[in-house]
């Protein structure tokens, strides 16, 4: 196989034609490091390890942009990247992440926990379960929730008073009781504080 062609595309790609027709997108930078060029003769081998190549550079650019918009748990990370790369390309770039200190998911976890709890007015079950949605190990979550101290009535006296100041109203009492719900607080808890009102 001779390759025929590259022409620039954007984001970083080059159009690669071999024998005379449109091969593949590649990596410009991996193609400049590796020094192909027009005329060149590549095997299956040589075409499979720069396919390689391209697809674990561009992971890694994938996972740094991702990263410097806002913080990711493994899981996270690794799903959103292979959207774009293969799997294997997607695995390797999140454990390069994760040697460089960029990826910590028990600190992620810790974060993300007073996060939902204390901004978003979750219950610990509504942040646990949250959490294990996001790809967080049990003992990570757990770890993370016994760090927190919170009396959840005053979590829901909270949302009743910042979302639902009509709350004699039996539609809206209802309202607020389902949202509460999807916010992980138990029925007891939530019974408690409405009688209050």
């Amino acid at each position: 196989m001779k390759i025929t062609d590259i022409r620039p595309r954007r984001k970083g790609f080059s159009a690669v034609y071999i024998d005379g027709e449109f091969a593949m997108n590649l990596d410009t930078q991996t193609l400049l490091e590796q020094r192909i060029d027009i005329g060149r003769e590549l095997d299956e081998e040589d075409l499979h390890e720069l396919i390689k190549s391209s697809n674990e550079r561009r992971a890694k650019e994938k996972a740094l942009c991702l990263i410097s918009y806002r913080a990711h748990s493994k899981k996270e990370l690794r799903d959103k990247i292979s959207r774009t790369c293969d799997r294997e390309a997607a695995e390797k770039a999140v454990e390069r992440m994760e040697e460089l200190g960029l990826v910590n998911d028990r600190d992620y976890a810790s974060r993300c926990a007073q996060t939902l709890i204390f901004t978003k007015h979750m219950s610990k079950r509504g942040a646990a379960m949250e959490l294990r949605r996001r790809g967080i190990e049990s003992d990570l979550i757990d770890e993370a929730l016994d760090e927190i101290e919170v009396d959840e009535r005053e979590q829901i006296a909270a949302v009743i008073e910042r979302k639902y100041p009509k709350i004699e109203d039996e539609k809206i009492r209802r309202r607020a009781t389902a949202a509460l719900q999807r916010l992980g607080y138990g029925w007891d808890d939530i019974k408690a504080v409405l009688n209050e009102y």
